[in-house]
């Protein structure tokens, strides 16, 4: 199950700076892009990653472990932001494309960035970090996965190829999760089930 959600949250990760259109969001560019079926699926498959990853780091640990409390804190102040982002900002687009009025995507900033929203998603972000560089603490395997949410709010702000990098970053950190976790099941297995006897 674990080597499962590793590589879940690997594939989600990847696929969403991938599948995400990109443009400078104003006008009727910003418009299409958040009118554009891949908007919503490039941010559920983030949000789905973020559900998966708070399962991962749920069933490494105990559920007062540093790790465990803050991941899952973090999820969820996260996954409300990410709500908006998908939705609200979609129905926007739909609607100024639809009636040619560009003008209503300067809605999008108070979305996206008044006070408590951006406090909100700021917050979880650090604690989902600060989550998984505790969980990598007690499993080194997943150094590079730690890696990759530390890196998470920082790369928003480059650009699209340095985004789709860090989600491969994020699957590759999840590969190798998966394959030490995969290997210690193995290991921990008694022999009669390897064999087959």
């Amino acid at each position: 199950m674990r080597t499962a959600l590793f590589l879940f949250v690997g594939v989600m990760f990847a696929a969403y700076p991938m599948v995400r259109p990109y443009s400078d969001e104003v006008g009727i560019a910003g418009a299409n892009a958040f009118a554009s079926p891949s908007w919503v699926l490039a941010h559920t498959f983030a949000m789905l990653g973020f559900i998966a990853l708070g399962l991962t780091v749920l069933y490494a640990g105990r559920r007062s472990d540093l790790a465990v409390v803050t991941t899952w804190i973090g999820v969820g102040l996260v996954l409300p932001y990410y709500g908006a982002e998908t939705f609200a900002l979609h129905a926007l687009g739909v609607d100024a494309a639809a009636n040619s009025n560009p003008g209503l995507i300067d809605l999008a900033d108070p979305i996206r960035y008044s006070l408590v929203q951006s406090v909100m998603f700021g917050l979880g972000l650090v604690l989902i970090a600060v989550g998984l560089v505790a969980f990598a603490l007690r499993n080194r395997y997943a150094a590079v996965l730690a890696a990759g949410f530390v890196l998470f709010l920082p790369q928003f702000y480059t650009p699209p190829a340095v985004r789709i990098a860090h989600g491969l970053l994020i699957l590759v950190g999840a590969i190798l999760a998966a394959g030490a976790v995969s290997r210690r099941s193995d290991a921990d297995q008694p022999m009669s089930t390897i064999t087959g006897a």
